[in-house]
């Protein structure tokens, strides 16, 4: 069976280093699931450059977190940016907002299944999915889901 290719976005570093704050249980189960090969995980130089803002403590110890589930690091290129500057141009997401752009146009490009996000405020809300898939498939690029970790661990509610 093949595996989803799942981009993690910055918010999902912070909440395995934030242990009191909410979805940290179910971030800590996803990556538990990536450490035992179900999903082909990645990130992006958008979130490195994300966490290189952090406290060095809180930074370090969310960078440690790409090479110990060792998640594959997506480069910049200029079609990410492209794609990003149209989700502007569309007024998806403003250029305050350019990482969130960034990363959804990352995952566009670079074929992911999904985002995971738990940015409920502007990545992982019903306008932004719905406009940056119809200007994905406008540019030419398949839809990508945009969803949480509770949407792809495994559950008790099984069949």
């Amino acid at each position: 069976m093949k595996k989803l290719r799942i981009y993690l976005e910055t918010t999902m570093f912070n909440r395995m280093v934030e242990h009191d704050r909410k979805y940290c249980e179910e971030t800590q189960q996803l990556f538990a699931e990536i450490a035992d090969g179900k999903f082909e995980a990645y990130t992006s130089v958008y979130v490195l450059e994300e966490l290189a803002q952090a406290p060095a403590e809180k930074r370090d110890q969310m960078l440690e977190l790409i090479q110990k589930y060792d998640l594959t690091v997506l480069e910049r290129s200029p079609v990410i940016t492209q794609l990003a500057d149209e989700y502007a141009a569309r007024g998806i997401l403003s250029e305050k907002h350019s990482y969130d752009r960034l990363h959804i146009a990352c995952a566009s490009v670079n074929a992911m299944n999904m985002i995971i996000s738990l940015n409920f405020t502007h990545i992982n809300r019903p306008r932004t999915k719905t406009l940056t898939d119809a200007v994905n498939r406008m540019q030419g690029y398949h839809g990508i889901y945009i969803g949480s970790p509770m949407e792809v661990i495994e559950n008790d509610d099984s069949f």
